[in-house]
């Protein structure tokens, strides 16, 4: 008999979120499910949901800590980020893709020291702390922050190039390389990934936990004492099949 979940999907109307959140509510092991964010998902966009999804409009320049903390929340998936356009500056971008994503991740942390909870977050692929590259150095810092804040099981997902994905904001760069990456993902497997697929694969890997994945599709990862688990490109696609 499986154990029945409590989620909240941050990011939920980004391009990965929204794969995230329906995968969660269409899922019989998460019973109530929450979508926080500064904009909602419509209606008319979600599954049928009997009532389990429980919808915020939040500010992330000041969130309610303690209204967070009520929710009680099993595994808190993190889809949110932007990119340097978007948010129009080097500090703005910082503040969305690494700052709202940490404050978010602190306050859904349960105060009760006997309540486990798990933390999947969506980075990249190429994540790296000291990397010169603005956009992977946040994803590398925001992965380091995430894990030193002590929840049970921590899963970073970092896959590749997202194909067929439906963004609020146009990216010249995608528009041209993503041809290119769709003929790639037809001879290797580490450098695209369907957004629906990742989503899959991300919900798979909140029921299982770090423990449930099989060994091959998992890499452990050690910051500041800490052990977390990392799924790869390749690793989700493979996961998105059990």
């Amino acid at each position: 008999m499986h154990v029945e979940l409590t989620a909240l999907v941050l990011g939920a109307t980004g391009a990965t979120g929204r794969h995230i959140l329906n995968e969660v509510l269409l899922s019989e092991r998460f019973t109530r499910v929450g979508e926080y964010g500064r904009s909602l998902t419509p209606e008319t966009k979600l599954p049928q949901t009997k009532g389990k999804l429980e919808q915020k409009k939040i500010d992330f320049e000041n969130l309610d800590q303690a209204a967070w903390k009520q929710g009680n929340w099993d595994v808190v998936f993190i889809a949110l980020g932007t990119t340097r356009a978007a948010a129009g500056s080097a500090e703005a971008f910082e503040r969305i893709d690494r700052e709202y994503v940490l404050n978010a991740a602190r306050a859904a942390k349960s105060d009760d020291p006997t309540r486990k909870q798990r933390l999947i977050y969506v980075s990249s692929s190429g994540a790296n702390a000291k990397a010169h590259f603005l956009y992977m150095k946040s994803k590398g810092l925001t992965e380091q922050g995430l894990v030193s804040m002590g929840y049970d099981d921590v899963i970073i997902f970092r896959p590749g190039a997202l194909l067929n994905a439906e963004r609020k904001e146009s990216r010249i760069f995608e528009k041209i390389a993503m041809p290119l990456f769709a003929l790639a993902t037809q001879v290797t497997d580490r450098i695209g990934i369907s957004v629906d697929t990742v989503g899959k694969s991300i919900r798979i890997a909140g029921e299982l936990g770090s423990q449930g994945i099989p060994a091959n599709l998992k890499v452990t990862e050690t910051f500041d004492s800490h052990s977390y688990t990392v799924i790869g490109n390749a690793e989700a696609l493979k996961l998105a099949t059990l």
